[in-house]
């Protein structure tokens, strides 16, 4: 229990002790409060905050993790159990953002592991760009169609579970997966063993202390975890990991966090807990109220990006043929500039276009 004279004890009067939660997954730490009851669209939706360290997880677990992500999320959150043209405009939109967020990774030809390749245009284009790549995706229908439609090799299946080499990689990549996970640790030790000595881990997730999004839509459940930088970074310091730099969105709604695989693997850090992080991110999710969200412009900015983009997509795709012609012209000015040039990195080789940004 929290006693008066634990540095819980202020944060158990924010918010109701979470009865019958799991214990902490980053800290271990049993005593977790209730951050909010209610998800996307107002559905039930227990979502609960670790007193100690600030990690927020749904518990109990609204569905079950494997079949969702197999059979469930696509249909769910697209409507489709393979990419639609506007889809694949909009992730090849997307891929070409994060090459350039990376591109300081590729000085020259890399081996590169994206776990959650979804319809497979992220390493696509790093193919096109001259790198050795494979995905992995757990839904069927998008890594076949990766694979069918631009000869990538895509292991279908979740990242604990696939068979690869270890020490195989120089870059692994995780684009809004890690917060989907049912064990993030876990997942974050099989990508260390994956990895070569030194190599690089890039992880972007969307960040809880977001306020660009309505606050009914904070939680949902296709998120099992939700993280800020501290939490993030933890995370990635307790599986072997060290960070070397970061990234916040212009909207400030997602995280992407730069870490090297540590020499040695020296075991967890002496300290998990995060003194103050739970209590700052209970203060900014109570605070965001309807009420401040829309006196601010970011639901408006985010209205008029979405009928921008709904305009450009339509325009987009009007003559398509294929998702390999899309992206091969989509990718066709950055290719050119990387040929002229020779190696990504001597100039921006990865433009981002109009309309694009750093979400799913």
């Amino acid at each position: 229990m929290i006693s008066l004279e634990s540095p819980s004890a202020t944060l158990s009067t924010l918010a109701p002790r979470a009865v019958g939660a799991s214990p902490c997954q980053l800290c271990g730490n049993p005593e977790s409060v209730v951050l909010a009851n209610r998800g996307r669209h107002g559905k039930p939706l227990r979502t609960v905050i670790c007193l100690q360290c600030g990690l927020v997880w749904s518990d109990p677990l609204p569905h079950n993790p494997r079949e969702f992500y197999t059979q469930h999320y696509r249909l769910h959150y697209k409507g489709t159990y393979t990419p639609k043209p506007k889809h694949i405009l909009r992730a090849g939109r997307l891929a070409l953002a994060r090459c350039q967020a990376i591109r300081h990774l590729l000085p020259t030809p890399q081996t590169i592991l994206d776990v959650g390749s979804g319809g497979g245009e992220f390493i696509y284009l790093l193919h096109k760009l001259g790198h050795t790549v494979q995905g992995i995706e757990p839904n069927r229908g998008y890594a076949e169609y990766a694979e069918s439609e631009y000869g990538l090799q895509v292991h279908i299946g979740f990242a604990q579970d696939v068979a690869l080499p270890e020490e195989h990689f120089d870059l692994i990549t995780m684009w809004h997966v890690l917060e989907h996970t049912e064990r993030p640790a876990e997942v974050l030790l099989k990508l260390h063993r994956l990895l070569k000595p030194s190599g690089i881990l890039v992880i972007e997730v969307p960040n809880v202390e977001a306020t660009c999004q309505a606050p009914q839509n904070t939680f949902h459940e296709a998120h099992i975890f939700n993280f800020n930088l501290s939490t993030l970074q933890k995370l990635a310091e307790k599986t072997g990991f060290t960070g070397i730099g970061q990234l916040t969105s212009d909207d400030g709604g997602n995280i992407t966090l730069f870490a090297r695989k540590n020499a040695e693997k020296n075991g967890a850090p002496a300290a998990l807990a995060i003194p103050g992080n739970a209590e700052s991110i209970i203060r900014i999710v109570r605070g965001h109220t309807p009420l401040k969200h829309y006196t601010t412009a970011h639901p408006y900015r985010r209205l008029w990006h979405r009928l921008r983009q709904y305009f450009a997509e339509q325009y987009g795709t009007r003559d398509f043929t294929s998702g390999k012609a899309l992206l091969d012209q989509l990718y066709a000015p950055t290719i050119r500039r990387h040929v002229h040039h020779g190696t990504p990195h001597q100039e921006p080789a990865c433009q981002t276009p109009p309309m694009t940004r750093f979400s799913n």
